[in-house]
């Protein structure tokens, strides 16, 4: 069996979708995308679709191998991103060969179903509860909630209490049986973080996620020994090598890899077993479409330390692939069961691939602060 053909697909609100055609009529899908960046990494999947056309879709490892260690410069959001969207597609062929979901080529299931968190957006406390509302009523069980941004280096009393006063107004709308994880989007200094996470504490949040940015460990190793609320991060990081030094430092107890962008499945369950070697816990980060919610799912079923599963969309369930898969994933009382079919255990129909297909040019959000400098999204 041979690769032919790499295809891809640009796909509305703002996700880039890829197939993986061979000669033996099997096509595999992933999900490679830089959010805000979708036209540098097709162009980075054109790239390495050059190597691969013409190979032998199920020696993935020998690829990965190639397509990240082939390059004198390794490493990045754009390459490492490429490559995790074609990684999915190879392990969603080979599943389809051999007739196995990808999680039994993994070792095997470990639990049933997997619990499921959804997103809350507003601009207002009380749109934060609502949100959290409308997510206790499809069934889950957790939501995650931001902060304000810009924010300044060392921000005011009035910052720091307002963002209080949203996760108490959650807390209270929730009750103490609903989990409440809170992402800083490192849109803070450790100094400022440091303050807010502190009277966050009485909240019991799920975990506070990019307290700062997260590329000096050594801050977030810090404010991870400042605080007793869990410190998540790893989105933002690639490769086991770049989470090394954030498990090894201890600077998270919650580990986040973004399947789309650390380096695809396997990357992300060797991740997860060196987190799992610090008795760190794993959420894989998602908020994306339904091919990285399945790549999720997969990794999700045989792993020990699995905690909890991102599900951005708590309104439509487009993430769920309602109008993009020809069998939607279902949750049931906030979570969705082991998928069972081969591969990624999913049929996209690309023809609505192509009736929500747009340029590819979404860009991510610009900050300004009042002074006119850049603020971080």
């Amino acid at each position: 069996m041979k690769i032919t053909a790499v295809r891809i697909f640009h796909v509305l609100p703002r996700w880039t979708f890829v197939a993986v055609d061979t000669d033996a009529g099997l096509t595999g899908y992933g999900e490679p995308v830089v959010e805000g960046q979708s036209l540098v990494v097709e162009a980075a999947v054109r790239h390495y679709a050059e190597y691969l056309v013409g190979k032998d879709p199920l020696e993935i490892e020998r690829h990965w191998q190639v397509m990240y260690r082939g390059n004198f410069y390794r490493g990045g959001a754009v390459a490492v991103s490429a490559i995790s969207g074609l990684e999915h597609a190879l392990w969603d062929i080979k599943g389809k060969f051999y007739g196995a979901p990808v999680h039994e080529m993994l070792g095997g299931r470990l639990r049933d179903r997997m619990r499921m968190y959804g997103h809350g957006r507003g601009k207002s406390d009380e749109d934060f509860v609502a949100a959290a509302l409308r997510a206790k009523q499809h069934g889950l069980t957790a939501i995650k909630i931001g902060i304000d941004g810009p924010a300044r280096d060392v921000e005011s009393l009035d910052y720091v209490d307002r963002q209080v006063r949203r996760l108490a107004a959650v807390r209270e709308a929730v009750g103490p049986e609903f989990d409440i994880a809170v992402d800083m989007h490192g849109r803070t200094t450790p100094a400022t973080a440091k303050r807010i996470i502190a009277k966050f504490e009485p909240y019991h949040p799920l975990w506070i996620e990019e307290p700062c940015l997260p590329e000096n460990v050594e801050a977030m190793r810090d404010i991870a020994a400042s605080t007793t609320v869990p410190i998540a991060a790893g989105e933002r990081r690639f490769t086991k090598w770049e989470f090394r030094d954030l498990i090894e430092r201890r600077a998270v107890s919650v580990v986040q890899p973004d399947l789309c962008h650390a380096g695809g499945i396997l990357e992300s369950k060797k991740i997860a077993a060196m987190a799992e070697a610090h008795y760190m816990s794993l959420a894989p980060h998602n908020p994306l479409g339904p091919i990285s919610l399945a790549a999720c799912l997969q990794l999700d079923a045989c792993t020990p330390n699995f905690l909890i599963q991102e599900h951005p969309s708590i309104d439509d369930g487009s993430d769920l692939g309602i109008g993009l898969l020809t069998e939607p994933f279902e949750m049931h009382e906030g979570f969705i069961d082991v998928p069972r079919g081969p591969g990624l255990g999913i049929q996209p129909d690309e023809d609505r691939f192509i009736e929500r297909g747009y340029a590819g040019d979404w860009r991510s959000p610009v900050y300004v602060h009042e002074d006119g400098s850049h603020g971080d999204w």
